[in-house]
């Protein structure tokens, strides 16, 4: 009953998305650019810790500059370090760039909307060069274009926008971004991510995540959705069997683990995954562009209903409910993609 009363409550207070979103466009030819760029040839896999991957992020951050992001500290650049399971003794060493746009009011101060995307892929595979357009490029060039789309000013609460890092090899930049906003004091009150969006032969995009916050179901059902794309709610829970549960998939693990609502969109697995063949000019152009035009509406929704997220986000807290999904402090699963439960598991982050 509680549950049924919190939906009513957040559906009363929604803020209908096409009345957010009227004052703000997002140029999709842009986005479609950005994609082809950072998966060209020169770009030679955008494997962390090569020049390759230097290449990648000196062309975000002149789209950082161009969309008027700001910086924490000196530069968007946020190094660190860390260590694999299968080689514990080994230091390895990535680069995220995070930037951010104010508050309407000036401030850099949350609630925050956390929008992630990683722009590292794989480099080679089998002697040939894996592009990785759907994965991640594709993420990139939505949030670099939707952060350009935001330089007005037009958001109400800060919006943060970090391009990762080594999350192929384990999730690794996102781990160490939500210690970094944690060590700023930052509220986040939202992760939006996204990983993979070009590529569907059915038009379809996952958004999950309302599995484990189940009060986010009204809000992603409220995103306005263009022509052309399907929104399928799920992928986030043992009941969508082998591989089907993508909680521990991609950079919004990160944020599951500490407790913060998280939003993930992208496409099912598809024969150009970590293949040679992820190629822009295989991926579905038009698709990726109404698919762009969702994930932005989907951030100026949130914006704009933030304070709902947040207000039920913390009634939730203050009274579990068994319906609210599965224990997600626990680290204990076995090595491999999948575990027991069906969970896919990106390689690094079994233990």
């Amino acid at each position: 009953m509680r549950q049924l009363i919190l939906s009513g409550l957040i559906a009363a207070s929604i803020v209908p998305a096409s009345a957010c979103a009227q004052d703000v466009e997002i140029d999709t030819n842009m986005a479609l650019e950005h994609m082809r760029v950072l998966a060209a040839d020169d770009m030679n896999g955008r494997l962390t810790g090569t020049e390759d991957a230097a290449m990648a992020r000196e062309y975000i951050a002149g789209e950082y500059f161009m969309a008027g992001l700001l910086a924490f500290e000196e530069t968007w650049d946020q190094p660190f370090t860390y260590r694999r399971p299968q080689n514990a003794d080994l230091e390895l060493s990535g680069i995220n760039l995070v930037g951010y746009h104010p508050a309407a009011d000036g401030s850099a101060s949350g609630p925050a909307i956390v929008v992630t995307a990683h722009y590292d892929h794989i480099g080679n595979c089998n002697g040939q060069i894996c592009n990785g357009a759907d994965d991640n490029a594709s993420g990139v060039a939505a949030m670099l274009a939707a952060a350009s789309a935001l330089a007005n000013g037009a958001n109400e609460h800060m919006i943060i926008f970090a391009a990762l890092d080594a999350e192929e090899n384990g999730l690794n930049g996102a781990r160490e971004l939500v210690e970094y906003l944690q060590g700023l004091g930052i509220e986040m009150a939202l992760n939006i991510n996204l990983d993979m969006l070009a590529f569907n032969e059915d038009n379809e995009l996952a958004a999950a995540g309302a599995f484990h916050h189940p009060f986010l179901r009204a809000h992603i059902d409220a995103v306005e959705v263009p022509d052309g794309v399907t929104i399928i709610q799920g992928y986030d829970s043992p009941e969508w069997g082998p591989n089907g549960d993508w909680t521990f998939s991609s950079d919004h693990a990160a944020f599951h683990r500490a407790g913060i609502p998280w939003i993930y969109y992208g496409v099912d697995f598809h024969p150009h995954y970590h293949s040679h063949t992820d190629e822009f000019d295989v991926m579905h152009h038009d698709f990726f562009e109404a698919v762009t035009e969702t994930v932005f509406n989907a951030i100026v929704y949130f914006d704009a209903n933030l304070q709902s997220v947040v207000e039920a986000h913390a009634e939730a807290d203050a009274a579990p409910s068994p319906s609210a999904g599965p224990d997600t402090s626990s680290d204990a699963r076995p090595a491999g993609y999948t575990n027991e439960d069906g969970r896919y598991i990106k390689p690094g982050m079994e233990n």
